[in-house]
């Protein structure tokens, strides 16, 4: 039985795993309602927040204390990744995806936990704090959407027959992007997301095609590629390979995040 399996299979594992995403949830979220984020800059010139330090110590240390023997490569600990190259499975972690959103008060930002096992992100979990939404899922599993009340409700990909809705980045729509948008046959609707809700929004049903051509890390979108797949999606490179997981150099080539129709 592969982990991710396991960890779907035992109910009170899951809850304790989405319990931590509402733990991080509302350190993003005290953070985010004062008037001080105590910016500062990475050594590669990126922002970092006291929301994503706090969500990052509450996942790592609750993750450990859950699976002892399933070790962390997060976005905040330069330190582990160095992690894949002698581990199959690890947990992968963006405490705070989408800080430039964060930072300029625009609620597109999320927190996100990925399952790698065997160069594959097998399950996921994405939050949005202001929300208070929790999103999970795989390929296998399905997804699924817990609100406020903590009622749970499948979410499935639905194609639009009339338009295809093209998502794209509120910060990185370049241009190779427009030009892909452009090139694309009949009406468009642009619909525009931060973070890796970009990925939800195709797997919610409300776009069809995400194309990213701009830079990104794999703990940008190892936990929504397993929601979005779970819900009837598919993300691939633009020669159609799959996206893997653990690489030597963190960052993903271009590819292209879509639904399915069935």
């Amino acid at each position: 039985m592969d982990c991710s399996e396991r960890i779907i299979g035992n109910l009170k594992l899951l809850e304790e795993i989405i319990n931590l995403m509402n733990q991080a949830n509302k350190a993003i979220m005290d953070v985010y309602q004062t008037s001080n984020n105590n910016v500062k800059l990475k050594k590669d010139n990126t922002p970092v927040t006291k929301a994503d330090l706090a969500a990052n110590k509450i996942l790592t240390n609750g993750l450990k204390n859950l699976f002892p023997e399933i070790p962390i490569v997060s976005e905040e600990d330069q330190s582990s990744l160095d992690i894949p190259k002698t581990n199959k499975i690890f947990w992968l972690i963006d405490p705070l995806d989408g800080t430039k959103e964060f930072i300029n008060k625009n609620d597109d930002f999320t927190c996100n936990v990925a399952l790698v096992e065997n160069n594959v992100s097998t399950l996921g979990f994405v939050s949005v704090p202001v929300k208070g939404l929790i999103y999970f899922g795989g390929k296998k599993f399905g997804s699924n959407c817990i609100n406020k009340d903590k009622k749970i409700f499948k979410i499935r990909y639905k194609s639009n027959s009339r338009v295809c809705r093209v998502v794209a980045s509120k910060s990185h729509l370049n241009e190779s992007t427009q030009e892909f948008i452009d090139n694309i046959n009949g009406p468009i609707e642009l619909i525009q997301a931060g973070s890796s809700l970009k990925f939800i929004k195709i797997a919610e049903g409300l776009a069809d095609i995400y194309p990213r051509l701009a830079p990104t890390s794999e703990w940008d979108t190892a936990a929504a590629q397993a929601i979005l797949e779970g819900a009837g999606g598919e993300v691939v490179q633009l020669d159609n390979r799959n996206i893997i997981y653990g690489k030597s150099n963190i960052l993903n080539p271009k590819f292209i995040a879509r639904g399915i129709n069935k």
